[in-house]
């Protein structure tokens, strides 16, 4: 099975402008769903929980719109790199690995509004991981 890892944005209140930007530069129709959608109350209803741009060329990004109650600094925390995967025994064994020595949990390994398993962590380098089972959106 495939695991796949694309660049994570980062952003606070400006992700789906970002994703239509990148979508028009690159001619893909990005996916975009809000807290609001899927029912997620840790976030502003109107604002990115998941979205991405994935074209025809290969290009591929995600981005979200980080709740207002963590922490944010565009120039520190600009970027995650996302970990996909397509079964949860991926999701687990890649999850506990990074896991090993974290500096940060910020999220453990469970379901979410948009993924059957989804976690988040720093790792020891101070790399923050997003790990999570792939579930297909359509875009919209």
């Amino acid at each position: 099975m495939p695991i796949t890892t694309t660049t994570h944005l980062n952003f606070r209140g400006r992700a789906e402008e970002a994703l239509r930007f990148y979508g028009a530069v690159f001619g893909a129709e990005p996916v975009i769903v809000t807290y609001g959608q899927a029912h997620d109350p840790q976030g502003e209803p109107e604002h990115v929980v998941w979205g991405e741009v994935r074209a025809a060329s290969g290009f591929h990004v995600m981005a979200y719109d980080v709740q207002t109650d963590r922490d944010f600094d565009p120039g520190r925390h600009a970027v995650y790199v996302s970990l996909r995967c397509d079964t949860a025994e991926e999701v687990t064994a890649a999850y506990e690995g990074l896991a090993r020595g974290a500096v940060h949990v910020r999220t453990p390994l469970g379901p979410s509004p948009f993924s059957p398993l989804y976690g988040m962590l720093t790792d020891r380098f101070g790399v923050t991981w997003v790990v999570d089972q792939q579930v297909a959106f359509s875009a919209g």
